[in-house]
């Protein structure tokens, strides 16, 4: 659990020094760094801080460090409690130019040379267009959203269902759902929010996802433990220099004239409706499919399904399917926006699941100005401009002074108006769950699609399943829908 450590009401008015330290040169980042992804990880770093400083914020260094990412500065102000959290969302507090994943930037070259919208400060004049672009193409693109999103289900559920059937032994069956799942969102993000059909390029429609996994890869890898090969090597080969962009550029390249080609209709809206050139339209519709979206995806949607299905929890499979069909009705309607808004337990449920597991664990910002960063009961500390605040929201997102009984899964929590009022401390999208995304803040543009999203694939598997299991990614059991006669 997250150290509490609440402060004398006299502490109120005043500051107090920020806890921790950087170490020695070179060797304070680099045992920061090995603990970080060696001997403690991300979630053990920051809990063994936070309790040997007292404290919820803390001077720390964050990786990628030493010896070869040059430029990079890893001291930061580690933030791990609800309320200090808020100000990363302030923009008149603090500056999110280059530090979307951190002290670190990887190349341009990864986005056709283009600095794309989410790695601009809102105070940037080309933040408002792209940001406005990207709520624009939402918007549009919720028409045919839940359409597009159920053919790809059913396509992926389908295929999964053909591996479960293949088993030898039915008692121990069990068919992996991550790639078919992968597979899922990219066509499906392709058609309704780019508009343009995978199908109609043979190599995008075969290979569009792994290429996407590995220009998120080539960019994020030096900041995430991985855990696929043995330590050191790990760190040597991966954590110790940013990795080359020319590796993934003619899989890029190819994204690049698949959406000129046949995402046409949306460059023209960049173009014409936003005044963003056309090279620029197309990376940043890229980096909005492929990092936003079909990264964001595939690392929350697997957790949601595998939660949901975890054995053990039949009782909240029974209530979310008894739900969900009562919404659809007997004919099974459509799941969509409007459909899942009725879903109460669903969305508690998404909501639980993105607290426990955001998609994106670690926020950051940069001081404008000396503040003065306020944490509960008073305690209140020195920020100094130019500091780099480092939020990390799986201990944020389950902080004792707001969340009861924090650590474990309660699917109902955000039920009725005690538990929407906790929706204020859910900061996923880089902004509270109340809040309203906008050219002029930093709020994820697709907060309210990626939760409708996620309803709407629970409403989908209940659709078709009686009930699930899962063990880890795979699917153990798959009941089919008993349907009655009429």
């Amino acid at each position: 659990m997250l150290p509490s450590f609440p402060q004398p009401a006299t502490a109120a008015a005043a500051t107090r020094p920020i806890p921790g330290s950087y170490g020695l040169p070179l060797l304070g980042p680099l045992r920061d760094r090995l603990d970080y992804f060696w001997f403690q990880g991300p979630d053990d770093f920051f809990r063994r801080r936070a309790a040997d400083h007292k404290s919820t914020v803390f001077r720390a260094n964050i990786p990628p460090t030493f010896p070869f990412f040059l430029g990079v500065d890893p001291r930061v102000v580690a933030v791990v409690d609800a309320a200090a959290f808020t100000a990363l969302f302030d923009p008149a507090l603090v500056d999110k130019r280059d530090v979307l994943i951190g002290p670190y930037v990887p190349s341009v070259a990864f986005t056709g040379g283009t600095r794309v919208g989410v790695y601009l400060d809102t105070h940037d004049p080309d933040h408002a267009r792209t940001k406005a672009f990207s709520i624009d193409l939402l918007r549009r693109a919720a028409r045919n959203w839940a359409t597009e999103l159920r053919a790809a289900v059913d396509d992926m559920l389908a295929a999964v269902e053909e591996d479960l059937n293949k088993a030898p032994d039915p008692a121990a069956a069990s068919a992996s759902y991550l790639i078919p799942l992968q597979n899922c969102i990219f066509r499906f993000l392709c058609k309704a929010l780019v508009g343009a059909d995978p199908a109609a390029d043979g190599l995008v429609d075969r290979f569009g996802f792994y290429i996407l996994d590995v220009w998120l890869a080539l960019q994020l890898v030096p900041t995430q433990k991985l855990g696929v090969i043995p330590q050191p090597l790990e760190e040597l080969l991966l954590h110790s220099f940013p990795l080359p962009s020319f590796v993934v550029k003619p899989g890029y390249d190819l994204l690049y004239r698949f959406v000129e080609k046949h995402g046409a209709a949306a460059v023209s809206i960049a173009e014409k409706e936003h005044g963003i050139s056309k090279e620029d339209a197309i990376n940043n519709i890229l980096f909005v499919l492929g990092f936003n979206a079909f990264g964001g995806f595939s690392v929350f949607l697997p957790f949601l399904v595998m939660e949901v299905g975890k054995p053990g929890r039949d009782d909240l499979r029974r209530r979310l399917r008894e739900e969900v069909r009562r919404v659809l009705g007997d004919g099974g309607g459509e799941a969509g926006f409007t459909a899942v808004r009725e879903m109460a337990l669903v969305r508690s449920t998404v909501y639980e699941v993105l607290r426990m597991q955001p998609p994106v664990p670690l926020q950051f910002g940069r001081a404008r100005r000396d503040f003065v960063l306020r944490s509960h009961g008073g305690a209140a500390y020195e920020v100094g401009k130019g500091e780099l605040l480092c939020g990390y929201q799986p201990l944020a997102m389950r902080d004792p002074a707001v969340f009861e009984r924090p650590e474990e899964f309660v699917p109902e929590r955000f039920l009725g108006d005690d538990g929407e009022a906790l929706l204020q401390y859910v900061y996923w999208s880089n902004g509270p769950e109340t809040g309203e995304p906008s050219p002029g803040n930093k709020q994820c543009a697709a907060k309210e699609v990626v939760v409708a999203t996620a309803c709407m694939l629970v409403a989908e598997l209940f659709r078709r399943y009686d009930d699930f299991e899962c063990d880890g990614t795979s699917f153990t059991k798959l009941d089919k829908r008993e349907l009655t006669p009429s």
